[in-house]
């Protein structure tokens, strides 16, 4: 089951976090060697299309940690509001859903 995460982008400004990923059946570092990891936001689950992706990596596989990045003109291009995301993992062709939630995107005042 893919674990809940809520996350805050600030309109304007760039964005980073990384989420910690663990084994269920033992609650260790989930090892994340060989896998590609993608992330898209969108305005509502039936959005056909992705109203933002992100940069994602592992940086550290053994660790199970994935960064998500996204840049200020990116973050800029973004509505203020309530978005949906997921995480979604290839490993070798088998494709999991590892992070799931919500994304609020805060208005920039200064531009």
């Amino acid at each position: 089951m893919a674990e809940y995460v809520e996350l805050y982008i600030d309109q304007g400004a760039d964005f980073s976090t990384t989420i910690a990923i663990n084994d269920d059946t033992d609650n260790t570092a989930q090892n994340l060697s060989g896998y590609v990891v993608t992330s898209n936001l969108r305005k509502s689950l039936l959005s056909q299309n992705a109203s933002a992706s992100f940069v994602c990596s592992i940086p550290y596989p053994q660790s199970g940690e994935i960064l998500l990045e996204m840049t200020a003109a990116n973050t800029a291009n973004i509505s203020a509001g309530r978005y949906f995301f997921d995480v979604l993992v290839n490993d070798n062709g088998l494709y999991s859903r590892l992070v799931e939630g919500v994304i609020f995107v805060t208005p920039s005042i200064t531009r």
